[in-house]
């Protein structure tokens, strides 16, 4: 049996790792779920996202998958460990993409955007001490932009105002770089470099995962998906499927890059109760 590789994350933001992954490897096996019923991981605890995250990745292995990416930054800063002591499968995890952020800047200024949760937590705080110094770095939380990507909704006046709003400041302040710290915010890589000067670069950390992953693959010795058909992407929601696959055809009209999905009909597990959000 070949590589299977098994990607999760609270909604449709790590699909834009999944389309990555397929571009390098079309032929590649993946399953993807969207855990849309506990959307969205900042409102919860991080003990709440850890013992999530532990039984997702639980499903995907029993659904034969035999690598896994935390595809969200949230989750990954709660649960990444503990996944990785629970599990010998190789276990990959998102963070903000600050280290090369402010690599290619020029100015020694750099932005970044990313949920509450995200700014919030230990992994960000270690990456700023081990890459920004002797850079300025700005994080700016964005609470409700991964909602509106959720929505489908990757254009228009309510994300420009969003995005104009936040980064007007930075960008008088002289930044030339800016790091998307969510999946979701990769769909939103058009609007963002609609509102800043053509200097600044914006940093997504989608690609270099997937050249992660393949990398893992071939030193496995599991089939990296080189030749044959391409594959589809084989998707599960949690939540409500007909909300899922809404979201996923706004953002096909809209012109997002995504890869060709499947969306099953159930997931091939069954997920534990859902419990009220934890407001944090």
């Amino acid at each position: 049996m070949g590589a299977i590789v098994g990607i999760f994350d609270s909604g449709v933001g790590g699909l834009s790792v999944a389309a990555a992954l397929h571009h390098l490897r079309p032929a590649l096996p993946v399953r993807y779920v969207a855990d849309t019923a506990f959307f969205p991981y900042g409102q919860r605890t991080s003990r709440e996202i850890a013992a999530r995250a532990v039984e997702l990745a639980h499903g995907l292995i029993d659904d034969g998958c035999t690598l896994l990416v935390v595809a969200c930054n949230t989750a990954s800063s709660a649960a990444l460990e503990t996944l990785r002591h629970t599990f010998s499968i190789p276990i990959v995890g998102m963070e903000p993409p600050l280290k090369p952020a402010v690599e290619r800047s020029r100015s020694g200024r750099v932005a970044v955007l990313a949920t509450p949760a995200t700014t919030a937590g230990d992994r960000l705080a270690r990456l700023r001490a081990n890459h920004g110094a002797g850079a300025h770095v700005t994080v700016l939380p964005m609470p409700g932009l991964a909602d509106l990507v959720e929505e489908g909704v990757v254009s228009g006046a309510r994300v420009d105002a969003v995005l104009r709003g936040a980064l007007a400041r930075p960008l008088r302040e002289g930044i030339d770089a800016v790091a998307l710290g969510c999946t979701h915010y990769g769909f939103l890589r058009a609007a963002i470099e609609a509102i800043v000067p053509r200097n600044v670069q914006v940093i997504d950390a989608a690609e270099p995962v997937a050249r992660r992953v393949v990398s893992l693959l071939g030193s496995a010795g599991g089939d990296p998906g080189v030749g044959g058909a391409p594959a589809e992407v084989l998707c599960y929601a949690t939540g409500d499927r007909a909300r899922f696959v809404a979201s996923i055809e706004r953002l096909a009209a809209a012109g997002a890059d995504l890869p060709p999905l499947r969306v099953a009909a159930h997931p091939p597990f069954t997920p534990a109760a859902i419990s009220p959000r934890s407001r944090t």
